[in-house]
């Protein structure tokens, strides 16, 4: 029997780097783009992200520490999550910079913007797929104790769908098309798909 790495986190994980993030992992990327009230465009990727809902269909990400995002879909209630694909990740890599509020990362990264349908935020241009979504709740996590944590959950409704139509083969929509790339864990790991990596289950019937 092979031995186990055990840990408490309040403790510290004892190894050189802090595991968790890469426990869970890979991570598609929370690639936001949100408003201030004031109109300046802020476009942020988030680590911890991911789909929450089928019916209606809801999304969410974490902000670790009172970010831009954050405070800018409190004021508007609107943010849209853009694919981050293989051909994107410099420019996604561009927009983690830290910027001062004022300044857009739209301009900073050299992205263009395209109009939604249903919110006033802007998408990325040059992302295959984009969401459109409506605030629906924002939640300061909080320990097992209750001790409330610096990092809040904000969750979001779908309201518009933006999918390349190269992305669609016969009605349905290819993963491996929008060659999406995902976070892992350590200082820079990041992860994408291939068709070697693909293989199909399909859930079991009731007994």
């Amino acid at each position: 029997m092979s031995a186990t790495h055990f840990y408490q986190p309040k403790d510290g994980h004892g190894l050189a780097h802090d595991p968790f993030n890469a426990i869970i992992a890979p991570r598609p990327i929370g690639w936001i783009s949100t408003q201030s009230a004031q109109g300046v465009l802020n476009l942020a990727p988030y680590s911890f992200f991911n789909a929450l809902n089928y019916t209606p269909p809801i999304i969410g990400f974490s902000s670790v520490g009172d970010k831009d995002s954050l405070n800018n879909a409190r004021e508007t209630g609107e943010f849209c999550w853009n694919l981050v694909s293989k051909h994107l990740v410099d420019a996604m890599n561009e927009t983690s910079r830290p910027l001062s509020a004022e300044i857009s990362e739209f301009s900073a990264s050299g992205l263009g913007t395209a109009s939604s349908q249903v919110v006033a935020v802007p998408r990325v241009k040059e992302s295959l797929v984009s969401m459109e979504c409506k605030v629906t709740d924002i939640t300061q996590l909080k320990t097992a104790e209750g001790e409330r944590v610096n990092s809040w959950f904000i969750m979001g409704e779908v309201v518009g769908v933006h999918i390349d139509t190269s992305l669609i083969e016969d009605g349905v929509y290819k993963t491996l098309k929008g060659k999406p790339v995902m976070r892992g864990g350590g200082a820079g790991d990041y992860f994408s798909i291939s068709e070697n990596n693909y293989f199909e289950l399909r859930r079991p019937d009731a007994k």
